[in-house]
């Protein structure tokens, strides 16, 4: 498995001298010590609204929010990211998670036809801070930022200074990056989505998360995403899963957005949790073998087919 050492952790500038070892530590804890992200995404229930966790060709384990605690305790996980509420509510039971905590969120029930795309913050940083002097294994912060929305500009200003304030204590910061509203015709424009990927570096995230984009006719998603993986910079980029996949399609296109795209890591929910227990576990397996470890397809394959195991 790639390793890096405290040593090689690239620290920001604004992390007070008081949080740099704060911050090395919560970097090794949520890469594995690797330099690279493996975020399972539960912040679903918000986003998509219960549509994602109940119906058909959805488990029924899914149904139960637990579902989610379950798999990030007993699969391969590098953090597990979900707004405040939630993880106040079953973080005590599972203590030995690493959590990332939402910041913003929004439903999909005001389309984009109606009004561009807001996501407020939901609480200030004192509440996630009070939560960690509590106890909570809390590594990092995520924020959501549509690129494009006549509110950019707000959403921008939140998440600049969320990122100061958070990297000043010592935590992450991921941003969810995805360009959205009525000026944006084509969301997962390839140069769009590495200009997402340059605006995440200019706010000073760790991490961003994109959806992939598409391919284009001299070049496939894997290659143009690596264009993006190059506008981030010492910012490192990740892929949305999206919606649920057999595993050999969804662990073939991970391992090219990493081998080929220049990603270092992946940011899985729908993926996952929408399957039995048992199957998500492996899953994480499978997908942190490839994420963390450079396995192959194919012996990822072997993981989620429970054939070999894969610990971190």
């Amino acid at each position: 498995m790639p390793t890096i050492t405290r040593e090689q952790v690239k620290v920001p500038v604004d992390v007070m001298p008081e949080a740099r070892e704060e911050y090395i530590e919560n970097y090794m804890k949520a890469t594995r010590g690797t330099g690279r992200l493996m975020l399972f995404a539960c912040d679903q229930k918000i986003e998509h609204m219960n549509k994602d966790f109940y119906g058909e060709g959805i488990d029924i384990a899914d149904a139960d929010p637990e579902h989610l605690f379950q798999i990030g305790s007993q699969g391969a996980c590098g953090v597990v990211a979900g707004q405040r509420g939630l993880i106040a509510r079953y973080a005590a039971d599972y203590p030995e998670i690493n959590y990332l905590v939402k910041m913003n969120s929004k439903t999909n029930l005001v389309k984009t036809s109606q009004d561009d795309p807001y996501s407020a913050q939901l609480h200030d940083l004192d509440a996630v801070l009070a939560m960690r002097e509590a106890g909570v294994n809390i590594v990092g912060l995520g924020y959501t930022l549509y690129l494009g929305s006549e509110y950019e500009s707000t959403m921008m200003a939140e998440a600049g200074q969320l990122i100061a304030q958070a990297h000043a204590q010592g935590l992450l910061v991921v941003l969810w990056i995805y360009p959205r509203g009525k000026a944006v015709t084509a969301e997962k424009d390839p140069d769009v989505i590495a200009g997402a990927a340059g605006v995440a570096l200019c706010l000073g995230a760790d991490f961003v998360k994109v959806n992939p984009p598409v391919a284009t006719e001299d070049k496939s998603s894997a290659e143009n995403l690596a264009i993006a993986a190059k506008a981030a910079g010492r910012t490192g980029l990740v892929c949305a899963g999206g919606s649920t996949v057999d595993a050999e399609t969804f662990l073939t296109q991970l391992h090219d957005q990493i081998h080929i795209g220049g990603a270092c890591g992946n940011a899985t929910g729908r993926n996952i949790h929408q399957r039995s227990l048992d199957e998500a576990v492996r899953l994480t397996k499978a997908i942190s073998a490839i994420t963390l470890a450079d396995y192959t397809v194919e012996e990822a394959l072997k993981i989620f087919n429970g054939e070999e195991d894969f610990t971190l």
